[in-house]
């Protein structure tokens, strides 16, 4: 016969366990954290950390070429690698969660070799010296065709119930049409035009201002809010959609949200920092191995994971380079590309 006192406590053990899960989202945290003053103080070999530290702590008694340094260049860059890292993990997250895909993220369906094209046909075309955008002029033009390509899936995969696959296989589709036309602007290009092109493909963080990474900033924390709110309808569609439909979820719905949300954030990001691929593919697959599929800590966990990730290929890229700047999408790719290969050929199990 069970007593009482022996029967297991089941609040107990769950308040342990959502301590357990949180306790590692902390300590990501703060490992993002020690990486960001790392990438800021130790990633250019010719400035003194100490002079960092002191101008960014006590502007008024530093020198004015210091405080543009510090406030102007380093600072903006390695703030917009966090965020962007941030925002590429959570929307990688949540296209794997909602097409039930590990290999699914904004790189691979489309969003960013659409941005590039758009950004490719701004400076064919010489729109950055026009008055009325300047050099918002390719951003916008990348905004602009990303949004197209998220069009193009949504399109199709509307004719289709918004099923996983078609969304996956409309995404693959248009990752060669737009690789196509942006080779083809490469092929029409000017020197200088092809130039600039080779150098926004391969992504880059020098471009940063506070006022661009403001308006990313912003439009992260709404999507994240906004998502985060019905983190439970994740969980429900990993199951699979029947089963959430069971649970009163409208996996069509959801899905169509969901696309549109990560779109936009994506599309905001890839049109200041360009093309930095599998930062969503790797972010939220190191942060389901270390935490689960439960969406209330896969999600910020994937945010921590990708700001994580972007934070030290922007270290490296500056590190390594001897006083030249590494573009920073082609190490994301060195790294991103064998992992993906290590996805398709071993399953790997996660922790519950």
């Amino acid at each position: 016969m069970i007593k009482n006192n022996d029967k297991p406590d089941t609040k107990f053990e769950y308040s342990g366990y959502t301590r357990g899960k949180y306790s590692l989202i902390l300590i990501g945290i703060l490992v993002c954290i020690l990486v960001y003053f790392i990438d800021f103080l130790f990633s250019s070999t010719y400035l003194n950390p100490t002079e960092l530290l002191k101008t960014l702590f006590n502007p008024s008694e530093a020198s004015q070429t210091m405080r543009v340094i510090v406030f102007n260049l380093k600072l903006p860059q390695v703030t917009i690698a966090l965020i962007v890292g941030a925002a590429f993990g959570f929307a990688g997250a949540i296209m794997q969660t909602m097409l039930n895909n590990p290999l699914a993220s904004p790189y691979t369906l489309g969003i960013s070799a659409g941005a590039g094209f758009g950004a490719s046909l701004a400076m064919v075309l010489g729109l950055g010296s026009l008055a009325v955008l300047g050099t918002y002029a390719i951003p916008a033009f990348a905004f602009i065709f990303s949004l197209l390509a998220c069009g193009g899936i949504y399109l199709i995969a509307q004719l289709k119930g918004f099923s996983a696959e078609v969304m996956v296989l409309a995404g693959i589709g248009l990752v060669f049409f737009f690789q196509a036309l942006q080779a083809l602007m490469q092929y029409l290009a000017s020197p200088e035009a092809l130039q600039g092109i080779v150098f926004w493909t391969f992504g880059s963080v020098s471009g940063a201002d506070w006022e661009n990474i403001s308006l990313i900033l912003i439009i992260f924390l709404v999507f994240f809010i906004a998502i985060y709110r019905k983190s439970w309808m994740l969980t429900a569609m990993k199951l699979d959609d029947n089963k959430a439909k069971a649970l009163g979820v409208d996996t069509a719905r959801i899905r169509k949200v969901l696309f549109v949300c990560t779109s936009l954030l994506t599309a905001s990001c890839v049109a200041f920092v360009g093309c930095i691929g599998f930062v969503g593919i790797v972010g939220p697959h190191v942060a389901r191995m270390l935490i689960g599929e439960d969406q209330r800590f896969f999600l910020p966990m994937s945010c921590v994971c990708g700001a994580t990730l972007l934070v030290i290929a922007d270290f490296a890229s500056k590190f390594f380079g001897n006083g030249v700047v590494f573009p920073i999408g082609i190490l994301t790719s060195l790294v991103g590309v064998p992992f993906f290969f290590y996805l398709l050929i071993k399953k790997r199990t996660v922790r519950d």
